[in-house]
């Protein structure tokens, strides 16, 4: 009888910070951390917004560690290490995705559990928007989560070459949502 391969542990569960260097590693990504400084509202105190352009007005990823209270409580994140990557797929990817458009999403939302982790999901507020979200990706979802922030990069990239933007230009402005 021929011995078993030993089992192949599980690749760590990446951190918030493992993961924000994962999008800050894209060309001409800069991060916004909310805080006080930055204007965002309190709810939003400590997620981190990621930003292709000077003028930060649409994150396209963002990651978040809390519940917003009347607003974003679906993926329960107030768990102990439980933290969401959102990133914006757009129309074409999220239907590719999920197999229907973003705006077909509301037909859809209840059939979702949002408080499953290590699988992408549509986002349970801006799905309507195309974006999609997962909770705390594993090793093995890490090349697809890489492969949908190259996508969502690619798009803030043309957003902003669009607009008359340089790529790797840099400067300050106000933070704002979706992405949340």
């Amino acid at each position: 009888m021929t011995p078993s391969p030993p089992p192949v542990p599980a690749a760590p569960i990446p951190t918030e910070a493992e993961l924000a260097r994962r999008v800050l590693a894209l060309p001409g990504v800069t991060q916004v951390r909310a805080d006080a400084a930055s204007g965002a509202p309190r709810a939003s105190w400590g997620e981190r917004f990621f930003f292709v352009g000077p003028d930060r007005r649409r994150p396209f990823a963002t990651i978040v560690a809390h519940d917003t209270p009347g607003f974003d409580e679906d993926s329960r994140l107030d768990r102990p290490d439980v933290h969401r990557l959102n990133v914006e797929l757009g129309r074409a990817e999220f239907q590719r995705r999920f197999g229907y458009p973003p705006a077909r999403f509301p037909e859809h939302r209840a059939g979702i559990d949002f408080t499953r982790q290590d699988e992408v999901l549509p986002h349970p507020v801006y799905g309507l928007h195309g974006w999609a979200c997962v909770l705390r990706p594993g090793g093995g979802l890490l090349p697809e989560v890489d492969r949908l922030l190259a996508h969502a990069h690619a798009r803030a990239v043309g957003r902003h070459r669009r607009a008359g933007g340089r790529p790797g230009s840099d400067g300050g402005g106000t933070l704002s949502a979706p992405g949340r």
